[in-house]
């Protein structure tokens, strides 16, 4: 492997223990030592790639972009939006303990950097959740239901107030008994008649 692929490699590592720790400890508390051993890499490796905290707080909302769009192109092979958008819920639920102890990353992390006075993090914490919701707006399009984007609005709301009520009440049920509900929404949801 070349210099210039072991640099990439290792900042790749950086910006994939970034995300997990700024998930799981908030910026406040989380310091370029606490991601150095995450990657488990030298503290010097961590200033080399990112001279600033807020540098690695972008890099983890571009982890966090990369995740969305991974998982969104694996739902897009799914034949049918409702099989897309129920597969959705279903992995939401799936990461309910995760959820339970640190609540839905993107949405954490957004509300925390909104609480700071240079507002321009969190913008970019939030155009990820509008990826989400411009996607699940097209799965809803896709089904010819009206007011797709008021639908994708109502979903993506939905998880993140499970996600903040899981995460405040350290209760992954709340998850699961939220993720059945949102289920029985999704499929009681009229198709519209296309036969014409």
């Amino acid at each position: 492997m070349n210099r210039q692929a072991r640099a990439s490699l290792k900042r790749r590592k950086l910006t994939a223990a970034a995300a997990r720790v700024l998930h799981e400890q908030g910026v406040e508390r989380t310091t370029l030592a606490d991601i150095a051993r995450e990657a488990d890499v030298p503290v010097g490796n961590v200033y080399y790639y990112f001279k600033t905290k807020d540098e690695l707080v972008r890099a983890a909302l571009s982890e966090h972009s990369a995740h969305l769009d991974e998982l969104t192109d694996r739902l897009d092979e799914l034949a049918d939006p409702r099989d897309r958008l129920r597969a959705l819920i279903e992995g939401w639920v799936g990461l309910r303990d995760v959820t339970a102890r640190h609540g839905c990353p993107t949405g954490t992390l957004a509300v925390e950097l909104d609480k700071r006075a240079d507002g321009t993090l969190d913008a970019e914490a939030g155009a990820v959740i509008r990826r989400l919701l411009d996607w699940a707006g097209s799965q809803f399009r896709e089904l010819g239901l009206s007011d797709p984007d008021d639908l994708a609005l109502t979903l993506v709301s939905a998880y993140q107030g499970m996600s903040l009520m899981a995460n405040a009440l350290r209760d992954p049920d709340i998850m699961s008994r939220e993720g059945a509900r949102l289920l029985r929404w999704l499929d009681s949801l009229p198709v519209p008649d296309r036969r014409g």
